[in-house]
């Protein structure tokens, strides 16, 4: 069996009352602090060594967060094995949420679900889990000041961020996936494949990106990019011109993948 963190907190997460995705994560379950960085526990550590796409979020946010500990609490009280209740919370908390039906929105959009053979890239979350390791280049949740880490401080030029990759994304993502395709959702996330392709780590040919981020705060560049808004419905908060482009990249580059 491997060898899961969620042991060490296994006996927290059963004993603590419903975990609020309004409410802080307890400090029992900090793993570092350093400055206004905090970086917290959730079970986000299954790896599906078989997958043929890795859908890349910048790290677990609190509803996330909160969403798989509690799944893990149901998984604990139930008697399900370690194993089985890391399993359940990826297909239960990875982008949950309206960022998941963004997701899937965008995803399907462009043809990801025909080049896996499957009718909807929603079935990534139940009948077809085998295909997909969901994941964040930050495992675990990282907040700044008490909010979500949104990628600002860069995680490249910031140590504590940087191990993170190292430690968690590099070591059991990319090293133990068989030439996955890599699915950027955030300028920063595609910025650290970026890196990790510099450094040979995967290959530049793995990475698609251009996506907008799938946040339901995102609500207009998708919209945009869905083609359910026109350009002159635009606030000019949004510039046009650059998703167009991304996604252009993005067709080209997809076209010429097999995942």
């Amino acid at each position: 069996m491997a060898n899961y963190q969620f042991e060490n907190f296994r006996v927290l997460i059963q004993n603590a009352p419903h975990f609020s995705t309004t409410v802080p994560l307890p400090d029992s379950l900090l793993l570092k602090k350093e400055g206004k960085i905090s970086i917290y526990y959730a079970p986000f550590e299954y790896v599906n060594e078989n997958a043929r796409i890795v859908l890349v979020g910048i790290t677990p946010g609190l509803q996330q967060a909160a969403n798989a500990l509690n799944a893990a609490k149901i998984g604990l009280e139930n008697g399900s094995s370690s194993e089985d209740i890391l399993k359940a919370v990826k297909a239960a908390a990875s982008f949950s949420g309206p960022m998941r039906t963004n997701l899937i929105s965008m995803l399907d959009h462009v043809g990801i679900h025909n080049k896996l053979g499957i009718s909807s890239t929603a079935l990534l979350f139940s009948s077809h889990a085998h295909l997909v390791q969901m994941a964040s280049i930050l495992k675990n949740p990282v907040f700044i000041d008490g909010g979500n880490y949104s990628g600002s401080p860069s995680m490249l030029k910031t140590p504590l961020l940087k191990e993170l990759i190292q430690d968690f994304f590099v070591k059991e993502i990319c090293n133990k996936l068989k030439n996955p395709l890599f699915i950027s959702l955030s300028p920063k996330v595609t910025e650290a494949l970026e890196w990790l392709a510099s450094q040979k780590i995967i290959s530049e040919n793995q990475v698609l990106s251009g996506f907008p981020h799938p946040s339901g705060a995102n609500a207009e560049r998708i919209a945009y990019f869905l083609g359910k808004k026109s350009r002159d419905q635009l606030s000019i908060k949004t510039n046009p011109d650059s998703i167009d482009k991304a996604k252009r990249e993005l067709l080209v580059k997809l076209g010429a993948m097999e995942c």
